[in-house]
């Protein structure tokens, strides 16, 4: 269970630093730069963390398909991007697709 909050975690850092990318205007500005070096610090440890458990190829799939949806949800909420229907069936095809790997999949261990 323990890789599962290791996992979480890391997705969340990952997503922060990503959406401070933005904010850091090209690591000009001080402090959202450091939160970008920060959060992706955290984000692939807790990632390597996770890796004693979970097989590297399944724990990519799960964090990089999280983050994707939660950094095009963040660019919707915070920096008002659009998300059109094909954009959204996409995003909850890759929800899906995360659910499936970890409810059914014999290569995740619960």
């Amino acid at each position: 269970m323990q890789h599962w909050i290791f996992l979480s975690i890391a997705i969340l850092s990952e997503v922060i630093a990503t959406s401070f990318l933005k904010a850091s205007e090209g690591f000009t500005r001080l402090w959202p730069s450091l939160v970008v070096i920060v959060g992706y610090v955290l984000a692939f440890y807790l990632l390597s963390l996770t890796l004693k458990t979970i097989q590297v190829g399944v724990a990519y799939a799960i964090w990089s398909g999280a983050g994707l949806v939660l950094i095009a949800l963040s660019g919707w909420v915070f920096f008002g991007q659009s998300l059109d229907i094909p954009a959204v069936i996409g995003l909850a095809l890759i929800i899906a697709g995360i659910v499936v790997i970890s409810m059914f999949s014999q290569t995740v261990s619960l």
